[in-house]
């Protein structure tokens, strides 16, 4: 049966996991939200999130962010391949609903997975 949670192994943990991504990735944005990507050596996607204070001030609503981009990530991992993947939030997120952040979200998953299998 497939498992859709987020454990550890799922999750970027430190900051030189984080800083590989930021070399010469695979791209895929929209006004509000960015993803960067690059293969991994691993047999499942890793998911890295930032949302800075200078766009979302308050930390109840990074959290919301969070957890909403987390529990898509988790939804849909069996579907991203074997990439590191960090998200990060612009300006303009803190405006948008729960279902708009998911639809966007799902919507920057398969261009990301296009490019990389493109």
């Amino acid at each position: 049966m497939t498992s859709y949670t987020f454990t550890r192994e799922l999750r970027l943990l430190t900051p030189a996991q984080f800083k590989s991504v930021f070399s010469n990735p695979i791209k895929a944005s929209s006004a509000e939200i960015t993803l960067l990507a690059i293969p991994n050596s691993e047999q499942h996607p890793r998911l890295g999130l930032t949302v800075a204070k200078r766009y979302v001030k308050r930390a109840n609503q990074r959290n919301r962010i969070k957890r909403v981009i987390r529990d898509s990530f988790r939804l849909n991992q069996h579907d991203i391949p074997h990439l590191d993947i960090v998200v990060l939030v612009r300006n303009g997120v803190m405006e948008m609903e729960n279902a708009e952040i998911n639809k966007l979200i799902e919507k920057l998953w398969r261009k990301l997975s296009r490019r990389y299998n493109g």
